[in-house]
């Protein structure tokens, strides 16, 4: 049988407000535990939720952003259910009248392809506090620094088929939300946290299968595996004769393994009503236009400049424009240098390996964007090959040196471009291999071009890698075609 994978997400954004949505508690990261929760966050009796403003802004953003409809007229319920990560028994959160209402973001795949994946819709909604069961014996322990805090959830159509898809739409949303400067984007922190909606059908099938929700995956690697496994045991389950059922159920990154949490409830389980506290939000055009006039380049407008104005390939410019920090770093060294295409290679290349082991953002990178730039226009005047540009770029990532010219100063790696000392090095090569350049002239045209390497890689060693490769190779040729 052929099955057809059908996904949907549902993403929770923290939106980067100094307070939280209701009340004037601190939403900073960090704190002692319970120290950031005031009697609104509690609902305690005779309080009252204020709208936070900002958190307005920043959810109309998001569907301008992505050209959403922006519902004029919002409105705020609460929907009630008694875990104890929100003691007053209810999340005000959005139903019916949501503040982002359709729209669409498009995403690239492996293999250049495009999709575009349509948002339902994304409503505003306080955050829970948090369970720790670690720290605990048989017992567990309620952090609500998180309760209140400003979110949108972003609903998605059920439009992705494949864990691939699922994954590139959640790395475009980060950076549409990062971009816009509405949330810091930090999985680790639990700022971006991503429910997967899972099911199977056999293709050709227009009715959906039964659906289980997958809760709070804060990664991209997370979010493939948890996918992958969940279609794997759905498929297992109906092949051998058993049923999927509707629920709830968690992924551990670190173990790889999943389990069912609940059985999945529905809106009417969770009685949403009108909040009686909060009058509906009513947003103007004056307010629409003015957030409109402040948006920045988005992603995909990014990427058609990076094309057209560094003439980046569609791949490169795709990965650069997908991160803000990213992006900013690559168009200052490509400005600074002179050379968007070495630019682009070497922040695709050296600074993302040396990220990836050290395991830290590119904010955070000890060579900086002007650092590479004066990197990249010692290779361009010649004064160091690109192997030689490695080591020096590893110097500075170690911090022995405060700019290339330094490091080339001081570990003495300036490339040889005397024509005379060149020569002199490749007639030494070449008296030495007497046998291998009899060969190499007996040999037809068509085979010298790979015989050559021989020679290069001789007198490139016998100059300690300093050497001008372009100049070793174009006396060697003249030297033995002569």
């Amino acid at each position: 049988m052929t099955w057809e994978t059908v996904i949907g997400l549902e993403i929770h954004v923290q939106l980067a407000t100094k307070t939280k949505i209701f009340s004037g508690a601190s939403t900073a990261f960090g704190a002692e535990p319970n120290t950031q929760a005031c009697a609104v966050d509690l609902g305690l009796p005779g309080v009252l939720p204020v709208v936070n403003e900002e958190a307005i802004n920043k959810a109309i953003m998001f569907g301008l952003g992505i050209d959403a409809e922006i519902n004029k007229v919002n409105v705020f319920e609460r929907k009630n259910y008694f875990y104890p990560d929100l003691p007053k028994g209810y999340q005000t959160t959005q139903l019916e009248k949501p503040i982002v209402g359709a729209g669409n973001v498009e995403i690239t795949l492996k293999d250049g392809s495009t999709k575009t994946v349509r948002i339902h819709h994304a409503h505003l909604e306080e955050d829970a506090g948090k369970s720790l069961h670690e720290d605990y014996h048989g017992m567990s322990g309620i952090d609500l620094n998180r309760a209140g805090t400003p979110l949108i959830e972003i609903v998605t159509e059920p439009d992705m088929r494949n864990a691939e898809e699922a994954v590139a739409f959640a790395k475009k949303l980060h950076s549409i939300v990062t971009t816009l400067g509405i949330c810091d984007g930090d999985m680790s922190q639990g700022s971006m946290r991503f429910d997967v909606n899972v099911s199977v059908r056999l293709k050709g099938q227009e009715e959906l299968g039964t659906r289980t929700e997958t809760k709070n995956l804060n990664s991209f690697k997370f979010m493939e595996a948890a996918i992958l496994k969940e279609v794997e045991r759905q498929i297992d389950l109906i092949e051998d004769d058993g049923k999927v059922i509707q629920e709830t159920r968690l992924y551990n990154g670190d173990t790889g393994e999943a389990r069912s949490m609940r059985s999945k409830e529905e809106a009417n389980d969770y009685r949403y009503f009108p909040c009686p506290d909060l009058l509906p939000v009513v947003i103007e055009d004056s307010r629409l236009e003015r957030l409109r006039s402040q948006l920045p380049e988005m992603p995909d407008a990014k990427k058609a400049r990076f094309v057209s104005d560094f003439d980046l390939s569609e791949v490169d410019a795709e990965i650069l424009s997908g991160d803000q920090a990213t992006a900013a770093f690559f168009e200052a060294a490509a400005k600074t240098s002179g050379d968007a295409k070495l630019a682009s290679n070497w922040v695709l290349g050296e600074v993302s390996k040396s990220l990836n082991a050290s395991n830290i953002e590119i904010a955070e990178s000890p060579v900086s964007a002007d650092m590479l730039a004066g990197l990249i226009a010692r290779i361009k005047d010649n004064t160091i090959s690109g192997k030689i540009a490695k080591q020096v770029f590893e110097a500075l990532w170690n911090g022995e040196g405060k700019d290339a010219d330094e490091v080339i100063e001081k570990k003495g790696l300036k490339q040889v471009t005397d024509t005379g000392a060149i020569e002199a090095m490749i007639d030494e090569v070449l008296t030495a291999n007497a046998q291998q350049v009899e060969n190499y002239r007996a040999a037809p045209p068509e085979k010298r071009g790979k015989m050559i390497g021989f020679f290069v890689g001789q007198a490139m060693k016998a100059s300690k890698g300093k050497a001008n490769p372009g100049m070793v190779n174009q006396i060697l040729k003249k030297k033995l075609d002569s």
